[in-house]
């Protein structure tokens, strides 16, 4: 079932709501949360129905639309869905919905922290519908833009003003560097149009491929985490507010991994292949290392964001691979990933809103005050150690099958090591921060989360242990684009 405009209505619902909520009373929180609430609403409803209505056995590209923006120039807003973009949209969906709800205390500026968390949305899902490449980088700069505000504004005192500067600095320059590879394919084409579905058929030259996929896949590579461009992201996890964590974490970071497979590996696959055997030594240190470095924090938050470095590299090594197997596992932890951080980010500012601290040392007992919270992120964290039944095992063991696959067994070896690493740092939170005693300075300051926290957290839960416990939901739908972006590598 083809529903027409759905896109450009997830796409611009969220823009136009942040312009009308700049002219909403500033000092009426009530009246700017219940919009904010219902726009987050209605796009998750939209978000599900491009999921649920996604014909696997359709065409490639769904729900397309394409209209002229600058035909002398060969540009066009030219949007669809595909079976690794599809489940995109539902997670960020997801994101800013929960994310909404566990915003409920923001009362410095609401009304302008929402109108930024939404621009910040229309960007995250116009590039993952975009199939014209000045489009896709047209929403990716707006992705970025309001994540300076967002972090300078509302966060974390200490950092945020640092944070944030160096977030846009990493992610400005990256992304200026993908763009002369992309005006590169533009002109060398001969084609004057930036469509991608076009460009797939290019036939660029093995020299100017192997010359130019460097520049387009880690300029956006930047933003996914690659390591060695990754020091910018648990610094900004740490500065920003709650909801602009999870949106950092769980779904920004994935327009850097999506970003370079689509218009780095898909439009020079012949570079990829060349390059790819030593990005994928370099994932292998954001896995190993980021586990190793997030296991000696005692930051909750640092712990989290330097987990969610090496969980990342588990993304970019999966499309390393160049293989089936690889791109299903990746196309797949990109979802899980992005709702388990999602959900770690909601408890540590759900823990730290109460106890004005996030040192692990200084937390304990929890479990009796917030129980809810506290499954939450056990759940979370048995995600993140690939535990079977969960959505994180479905997403890790085709990477690590498409690495052998890949003739790259010793790299699966080493990287396995992550998950004991990950294992040995979420027991020990799980035990210092949930379970023990409560500490005497705590008493009388702590109480259960509110029920709207826990609908959000319920949500994010569901879609965890769901595609654990029932993987068909999504991995045909997720097998259908891989098959498709394979078919440009040769068959992978």
């Amino acid at each position: 079932m083809q529903i027409p405009y759905i896109l450009s209505a997830i796409v611009f619902l969220p823009i136009v709501a942040g312009a009308v909520l700049l002219f909403l009373p500033g000092k009426d929180r009530k009246l700017i949360y219940s919009f904010a609430f219902a726009v987050a609403l209605i796009t998750f409803l939209l978000s599900i129905a491009v999921y649920v209505f996604f014909d696997v056995s359709g065409p490639r590209y769904q729900f397309e639309e394409q209209y002229a923006w600058l035909p002398q120039l060969g540009i066009s807003f030219h949007v669809a869905v595909d079976g690794i973009t599809a489940p995109l949209v539902l997670l960020t969906g997801v994101v800013i919905f929960t994310g909404v709800i566990i915003s409920q205390r923001i009362d410095d500026r609401p009304r302008e922290f929402f109108a930024f968390l939404f621009i910040l949305a229309s960007g995250v899902f116009g590039v993952f519908v975009a199939l014209d490449m000045f489009a896709l980088f047209f929403f990716y700069e707006i992705a970025v833009f309001p994540m300076y505000l967002l972090i300078a504004i509302w966060g974390w005192k200490q950092t945020r003003e640092y944070a944030a500067m160096k977030l846009t600095l990493y992610l400005f320059i990256g992304s200026v560097i993908a763009l002369v590879g992309g005006l590169a394919m533009y002109f060398s084409s001969g084609l004057g149009t930036f469509d991608m579905i076009a460009l797939e058929g290019a036939n660029f030259s093995p020299e100017f491929q192997n010359l130019w996929f460097p520049f387009v896949f880690f300029g956006f590579a930047v933003l996914g985490g690659i390591f060695p461009f990754h020091n910018w992201s648990p610094d900004g996890h740490v500065a920003a507010p709650t909801a602009v964590s999870m949106f950092h974490a769980g779904v920004l970071m994935k327009l850097g991994a999506f970003a370079a497979l689509r218009v780095g590996i898909m439009l020079l696959p012949i570079g990829a292949q060349t390059h790819m055997w030593w990005i994928i030594l370099l994932t292998l240190v954001n896995v190993v290392y980021g586990a190793f470095i997030a296991m000696v924090q005692t930051d909750f938050k640092y712990m989290i964001g330097f987990s969610s470095v090496s969980h990342m590299g588990l993304v970019a090594m999966g499309f390393a691979t160049l293989n089936y197997n690889g791109y299903l596992g990746a196309s797949v932890q990109m979802v899980s990933h992005g709702v388990m951080t999602a959900l770690f980010f909601a408890v540590v500012g759900m823990v730290y809103d109460q106890a004005h601290t996030r040192e692990i040392p200084k937390l304990g007992g929890l479990m009796k005050i917030m129980p809810f919270a506290g499954v939450a992120f056990i759940i979370g964290g048995l995600v993140s150690m690939g535990m079977p039944g969960f959505s994180g095992f479905i997403a890790e063991f085709p990477i690590f099958m498409g690495l052998w696959d890949a003739n790259y067994p010793w790299i699966a070896i080493i990287a396995v090591v992550s998950i004991a690493i990950t294992a040995a740092y979420i027991l020990r939170a799980v035990g210092r921060v949930f379970f023990g005693e409560l500490p005497a300075e705590l008493e009388g300051h702590m109480h259960d989360i509110r029920p709207s926290e826990k609908l959000a957290l319920g949500i994010l839960c569901v879609i965890l242990v769901g595609i654990g416990i029932f993987p068909g939901v999504m991995l045909p739908m997720v097998q259908a684009g891989v098959n498709h972006a394979l078919a440009l590598l040769g068959g992978g």
